[in-house]
């Protein structure tokens, strides 16, 4: 079995984004040279996420709202008497999750039609890294 590691930085210029990286993680698992195994993407953070959902920008505002609702931002969360103010981004991370799980068949990304991965920001305007960890063979 073989692994490969590859690692994303973002740094976005609002305090929430939803950023496509479908074709990163393809990049990657074309450089790794695995053609049946796994891909794991996962966010390196807990103010972020990474999801896999249709690309489709009424959805994806819809995700946002939804997070938004269920997570407001807001100044009284406990988490923010350490001085911070991102309460809100942990919670949305522990939504949405912090890592995917991709099968690998014949060297691609085995999605259904829709199926896309995105990086999920929810504290953003600093730098933040994605892992990708490849294995098969």
């Amino acid at each position: 079995m073989k692994s490969y590691t590859e690692y994303l930085t973002f740094n976005t210029n609002k305090r929430r984004e939803y950023i496509n990286i479908t074709s990163q993680v393809a990049e990657a698992l074309a450089k790794s040279g695995i053609k049946e195994g796994l891909v794991l993407v996962s966010a390196m953070h807990l103010t972020a996420g990474v999801y896999i959902n249709d690309n489709e920008a009424g959805l994806i505002r819809d995700i946002d709202e939804m997070l938004e609702r269920l997570a407001p931002f807001r100044a009284d969360y406990h988490h923010q008497r350490t001085g911070e103010d991102n309460g809100d981004a942990h919670l949305k991370n522990m939504l949405v999750g912090h890592q995917v799980l991709i099968p690998v068949t014949k060297g691609k990304l085995d999605f259904g039609p829709w199926q896309q991965v995105f990086y999920a920001e929810f504290d953003g305007r600093r730098p933040k890294r994605v892992v990708i960890k490849i294995i098969g063979e």
